[in-house]
């Protein structure tokens, strides 16, 4: 068996090591834009908390007000029927009636604190009104953003799923999950046993899915490879499943890249050797690549936090 020449070994080590690296960023942003969704989510149900609690407030500040408008009717009926005793006492020229002018004064003082209250129960209730506003305003937001996010994710999948549609019956599956697309190939597919080109029919379906990503913006791509549990018998590269499993997807990045037009940027390969399987009874399921496709939320949230 021949061996892997020096510099070929050391370039292999380096893609290997960015590779790694690529994973460990691209986790990272995940995992960052996974948790701001989660914050929006936990925002969103505080505001619908908080504003049902403000229609609570506000329905019983309308009875309050309600309460106090009758009774500020009564005393102002008390007041007027006394102010007409008044004016004919008055007239009459007697001043004899005391207890009167007191009931008069009395009246006067009660209607003033009442109208008081009055203004004050209306200008709380104007507040809550423009909070529950605001808030209204805000639920409407945030739900339009996760809507058209969730929307914009089921209509790419549903596209990569229309265009993968000749290859359902030879491992390919399309599914949306967390905001994600998983786009799932058997190895049957696209490799012969422990070799990392990809045959003519997996390449079709590699470039297929490719021109529908070319057409996006927006979204980050992880092309991750997995193998079974077999353990490799070589001396020459792949001489283990990490190896494998990398040098496999970034096969199938290149072959993304060189026939489409997308964006380098946002697209990373990744190994994960045996340690990610979907099927411990069957290794064939196993052995697989996995593109994950991610909204990049990324000016999203910087939209988000600048409100």
């Amino acid at each position: 068996m021949s061996c892997v020449p020096v510099k070929k070994y050391k370039e292999l080590e380096e893609n290997y090591k960015k590779c790694q690296e690529d994973e460990a960023n691209y986790k990272s942003q995940a995992i960052d834009y996974g948790n701001k969704m989660k914050e929006l989510q936990v925002e969103l149900d505080l505001l619908k908390t908080s504003s049902d609690q403000l229609i609570k407030d506000s329905v019983r500040l309308h009875d309050q007000i309600k309460m106090l408008e009758a009774e500020y009717d009564n005393v102002m009926e008390a007041n007027e029927s006394l102010e007409k005793k008044y004016s004919e006492l008055l007239a009459s020229g007697t001043f004899q009636n005391s207890q009167l002018i007191n009931d008069l004064e009395m009246t006067r003082v009660k209607l003033q604190k009442k109208e008081d209250r009055l203004n004050e129960l209306e200008k709380e209730l104007n507040a809550r009104a423009r909070a529950l506003e605001e808030k209204e305003k805000r639920i409407n937001e945030l739900e339009s953003i996760i809507a058209s996010q969730n929307e914009s994710v089921k209509l790419l999948k549903d596209k990569i799923a229309k265009a993968l549609l000749g290859f359902s019956d030879q491992g390919i599956s399309v599914e949306e999950k967390d905001g994600k697309i998983y786009v799932s190939m058997e190895a049957k597919l696209l490799f012969a046993s422990g070799k990392t080109n990809v045959n003519s029919e997996g390449k079709k379906a590699i470039i297929d899915l490719a021109k529908i990503l070319e057409t996006q913006e927006g979204i980050d791509i992880l092309v991750e490879g997995h193998t079974d549990s077999d353990p490799m018998k070589s001396s020459s590269h792949p001489r283990d499943n990490w190896e494998l499993s990398v040098l496999r997807a970034t096969s199938v990045v290149k072959i993304m890249l060189a026939n489409s037009e997308m964006n380098p940027t946002m697209v990373s390969a990744s190994g994960r050797s045996e340690f990610h399987p979907v099927d411990p009874e069957d290794k064939a399921k196993n052995r697989r690549i996995e593109i994950i496709i991610t909204p990049d939320l990324s000016e999203l949230f910087e939209l988000i936090s600048g409100e």
